[in-house]
Formats: structure tokens, sequence, C-alpha cells
């Protein structure tokens, strides 16, 4: 019994010895790794505009005011649903109220304000896919200056409905592109490409067309410019076989 004893406790003082052994080299013999960043990036128009504007009136009686700016809404719609944009891609928002007043100064210290009358702001908003027909209208809105409406128009956003998809495919270029890297790394340092160890995706930027912008950390979205550049970055660790 003890002979047996002692064989099977010189089996694991043997077995034990391997792996620690084994262990030792592997630290001593980090595998090697090659990390390498592939880029993807994409033009696209955008297929989607949303266009904001504000019409406002005043008038010492808020009752007249109300009814002057019900009247210049009327105006914008139907100068809106003439140029093309139909009635349920027009949003008019609710109406801002606020009192204009006259500040009065007697040798330079404020002793209080004169009531001037009321103002009353409308704001709409136009949400529609046909990019070209609504940045046409946001240029010629000043006509309704002609129709006595006080419109100030501010400029379109433009978006891309389908980012999803194109996130997507952008991801493949640049995982794409960071494996070709590493292939050209290995292949001139004399060795294989082993298999992947880690992927970490970049931040997805979003920036204009030929704009210069500047990338940001926390990720850029532009939506001023119609043409854009989307890009992203893959980071890639691959073994050395």
């Amino acid at each position: 019994m003890k002979h047996v004893t002692a064989i099977i406790f010189g089996t694991a003082i043997v077995i034990a010895a391997y792996f620690l052994g084994n262990a030792y080299v592997k630290r001593a013999n980090p595998a090697q790794i090659i990390s390498v960043t592939g880029l993807g990036n994409e033009n696209f128009t955008s297929d989607l505009i949303v266009w904001e504007g504000q019409f406002s009136t005043n008038n010492t009686v808020l009752r007249s005011a109300f009814e002057r700016l019900n009247n210049d809404k009327d105006i914008v719609k139907k100068y809106l649903v003439s140029k093309g944009i139909q009635e349920n891609n027009i949003i008019f928002n609710s109406v801002q109220t606020s009192e204009l007043r006259d500040n009065k100064y007697e040798n330079g210290n404020y002793v209080g304000s004169t009531f001037r009358g009321y103002q009353l702001t409308q704001s709409v908003k136009i949400e529609s896919p046909k990019v070209l027909l609504i940045e046409e209208v946001s240029r010629e809105i000043t006509e309704l200056l002609n129709k006595g409406v006080q419109f100030n128009s501010s400029p379109p956003r433009y978006y891309y409905t389908k980012l999803a998809d194109l996130k997507i495919e952008m991801i493949s270029k640049a995982t794409e592109d960071a494996r070709i890297r590493a292939e050209k790394i290995a292949e001139n340092s004399g060795s294989g490409l082993g298999n992947l160890v880690s992927a970490k995706m970049g931040v997805f930027q979003i920036t204009g067309q030929n704009s210069g912008e500047n990338y940001s950390w926390g990720g850029a979205y532009n939506t001023t410019s119609k043409n854009k550049t989307a890009s992203i970055t893959m980071r890639l660790d691959y073994k050395v076989k």
C-alpha cells in the first residue's frame, strides 16, 4: 500500500512540475501580438430634412395680437402648401407670449419700466424626405414679408434614415482594412497571421464632405451639410504564427 501511495505521490509531483514549467515558459516567452487599426468611411447624401422658422406679431391688446397671429398662421400654412409641402409635414408649435417693456432710468439708476405691448410668437417645423423641395422653400421664404408676415427662418438640418445599415457596412470595411494591414505586417516580418485575439470599435463620426471639421472624442454628428462623410475605426489584435 505504501508503495502504491509513493507512486501516486511521485506522479503528482511530475505532473505539477510539468504544468509549472510550461507556465513559466509561456510567461518568459509571451505570445507575439500584432495590433492594427483599420478605417472605414463612406460618403452619402442626406435623405431627410428638418427646417424650422417662426413668426411673431405685436399689439397692446392681447386679444388683437392673438387674432393677428392666427391670421399670419393661415397665411404661412397656405404658402407652404402652395409650394408643394404636404400638410402632415407642417407642425405648428404652441404660442409663446411675452410682455414688451421699456426700462426707465433716472440719474443712471433703474426706476421701473413702461408697458409697451405684447409680443406673440409661434414656430413652425417641417420634416420631410423631399430634401430639394424644402431647401428651395427655405430660400424663398422671405416672400412672406410681402404678405405682411414677420417670418424668421433657421438653417435646415440634414439627417440620414439608413444610418444603422451604413454603420454595419463601415464596420465591415474597417475590419477588412485592419486585417489587410495585419497580414502585410506579418508578411514583412517573415511570420504568419494567427487567430484574432480581440476587436474594439472606435468612435463613429459624421462630418460634412470637404468641410475640414475636426473629429471629436465623443463622436461628431454633422447636421448642417446635406452631403456627409461617415467614418469609423476598428482596432484588431492578432496572434503571430
